[in-house]
């Protein structure tokens, strides 16, 4: 199996809640790259790091017309120009990150706290430059929906045995916990693999708690995944 797909694509649907979908462009990769759409407060969708596939503006219109394009993390950039310029909306990036609009062939807007009139809440997760690595969450208070770019995933390569959420190998030594404090999510959206909707607070809190303890289990399993 792959870590990341390359030629052609096949839209599997994820993560469908009455808030929205997420959706994997190629199964078979290891990498699992999950994009989601969000129902945003103001009636648009939201859509956050999307990897572009045939039938994916389909899947757009089950949720709503959509308001604009958001990128949650600086490597994350994947198809956001594109699926921006197709529905003639702009690439909402976090007003801290840096490097990413100026790479971004469409019309770009900065936020702050708030992501626009969405609903959606800006959460800073890692902001630091050695090694690079700058990533928002986004937070719906009221429906209690997470969506996590890198920091925690469900592929197969950030979960150590029995762990149904892992955080991401470059972070077990030192995983952000403070970032997540006081948020006990309904459902957890990742940008690899498909998101937790079963007790999902207890998994975010579990997986972060118990990231070094878990660290040589976890690494043993993302290396035979890697293999």
């Amino acid at each position: 199996m792959p870590m990341k797909g390359s030629g052609t694509s096949q839209l599997r649907e994820i993560d469908r809640w009455d808030g929205g979908v997420g959706w994997i462009a190629y199964p078979d990769e290891g990498m699992q790259r999950a994009s989601h759409a969000l129902a945003g407060d103001d009636g648009g969708t939201w859509v956050v790091d999307p990897v572009d596939v045939r039938g994916v503006d389909d899947l757009l219109d089950s949720v709503g017309d959509v308001a604009g394009v958001v990128v949650c993390l600086d490597r994350h950039k994947r198809d956001a120009a594109a699926v921006a310029r197709r529905h003639d909306v702009s690439v909402y990036v976090p007003n801290w990150m840096t490097g990413v609009a100026s790479d971004l062939d469409a019309p770009t807007e900065r936020f702050g706290r708030d992501l626009a009139s969405s609903g959606y809440r800006s959460v800073t997760v890692v902001d630091r430059s050695l090694p690079p690595w700058q990533e928002a969450a986004l937070y719906h208070d009221e429906s209690e929906t997470l969506v996590v770019p890198e920091a925690v995933g469900t592929a197969e390569y950030f979960c150590a045995p029995g762990e149904p959420l892992g955080v991401h190998p470059m972070l077990r030594p030192s995983p952000p916990k403070r970032a997540f404090r006081g948020l006990d999510p309904e459902r957890v959206l990742v940008g690899h693999g498909p998101g937790v909707f079963e007790d999902a607070g207890t998994a975010l809190h579990d997986a972060l708690d118990n990231a070094r303890a878990r660290l040589p289990a976890a690494y043993a399993r993302a290396f035979r995944s890697l293999l």
